[in-house]
């Protein structure tokens, strides 16, 4: 079969909820991707940063498929002989007490929402089914019933309801509008550090800080979203460390396995994580010794080559580099570490245009909203990969 083959296979048989580039890939190898047709290209998405340490990291297969052979399931009836230690290995590197484990990230944002509801009917006093959760506008933190209750986008929500009370939206980056939104009832703020999705927003300085301080006067409960930002991507462990801001809670996922296993967790403190018992929350697959063996060591590479200065380093020449290409279609460039958008004028045509003819000339990534081009390649990219990728960059974005 080739690359037509396989599309129209798929379009035959397979739902019609993602709209993905024409490209069938069958091999990968650090930051370098293949098709069915043997053409090869570069990534310059990551698997929405799933893949920081680079496709098929050697280590990450040799762990898989060592575990594999072992033992994969055992669900949480039973316990397990990698779990405790992934629990112990993230907490003490994080700095967090306690750690839930689930599968995506969607479930991550679950878990929290449950948490601090019912931290807040617990220990903060709140009268029954009266808690609020703050968001952010341009948020994205999953697609599912109650998480799209709080998307800004309406195509998430056109059809799904009833939708799920107890959420209020404000605009990202105000910290003075967050204090005016906080009421009796309220027991989280949840936000991203950067907005992924939203086209890789960066927010004034001192936000995260401000916002923090805000919750803690009104005894609130300050969650991050890491799920995207996390891990790397931002050149700390956690983008939420360039203000050496300690939220209350953190969801991670995605590079937490490397991309080999959905891998996903909640990190909090004590107080927080132990409103639950049994039987108040859980997952069959959540903490199995196959996601667990390779979150482990997923972790381990992530501080091992130095992932988080190698995207400082890397992230800062890309970004220096990508302001000299003077592009009609380019309003700005913002980021932080190799998380990258590229935002394009009106006039541009639209971003799907640009990524279609990159992905022509060897390069993969992805548009966000309309008119934003977001790069993020694996952290295991070299300075020579960069240059390689910023001379097709230009290409295209040079094109009328």
């Amino acid at each position: 079969m080739n690359s037509k083959d396989y599309i129209e296979t798929e379009d035959f048989y397979g739902a019609h909820n993602y709209n993905p580039l024409d490209v069938v890939i069958s091999k990968g190898q650090g930051v370098w991707l293949e098709d069915v047709d043997g053409k090869k290209y570069m990534d310059f998405l990551a698997a929405y940063s799933a893949v920081n340490q680079g496709h098929c990291h050697p280590r990450l297969v040799k762990v898989t498929n060592e575990q594999a052979a072992r033992l994969t399931l055992t669900s949480r009836a039973f316990r397990n002989d990698q779990w405790p230690l992934l629990a112990k290995e993230m907490c003490e590197l994080t700095g967090f007490d306690m750690i839930l484990p689930m599968n995506s990230g969607a479930e991550a944002v679950e878990t929290a929402i449950k948490a601090v509801r019912k931290w807040g009917y617990q220990i903060k006093g709140v009268e029954k089914d009266r808690a609020e959760i703050i968001t952010c506008d341009g948020n994205f933190h999953g697609r599912t019933i109650t998480i799209v209750t709080f998307s800004p986008e309406q195509q998430y929500k056109d059809g799904f309801g009833p939708l799920t009370p107890g959420f209020k939206m404000i605009a990202y980056g105000d910290a003075d509008a967050l204090e005016k939104a906080i009421t009796p009832n309220t027991v989280a703020f949840m936000v991203e550090p950067i907005q992924g999705e939203g086209g890789v927003v960066v927010p004034p300085p001192n936000y995260l800080k401000n916002a923090k301080t805000i919750c803690e006067k009104h005894n609130v409960l300050f969650v991050a979203d890491e799920i995207q930002s996390g891990l790397g991507r931002t050149g700390k462990m956690f983008a939420c460390d360039h203000e050496n801001v300690k939220p209350d809670i953190v969801t991670v996922g995605k590079a937490l396995s490397g991309g080999f296993y959905p891998v996903s967790a909640v990190l909090a403190r004590k107080e927080i994580m132990n409103v639950f018992t049994p039987g108040d929350h859980g997952s069959t697959y959540g903490g199995n010794p196959l996601g667990s063996a390779i979150a482990r060591e997923a972790l381990k590479i992530i501080v091992e080559e130095k992932l988080c200065e190698r995207a400082t380093e890397l992230g800062d020449y890309l970004m220096q580099q990508l302001q000299k290409i003077n592009s009609p279609h380019v309003d700005f460039y913002r980021g932080k570490g190799l998380w990258i958008g590229i935002v394009l004028n009106k006039q541009s045509g639209g971003a799907r245009r640009f990524c279609e003819a990159l992905m022509k000339k060897g390069v993969l990534a992805k548009e966000t909203h309309w008119n934003i081009i977001r790069l993020a390649p694996p952290l295991v990219i070299t300075k020579a990969e960069i240059d390689w990728a910023l001379e097709r960059i230009e290409q295209v974005l040079m094109m009328p």
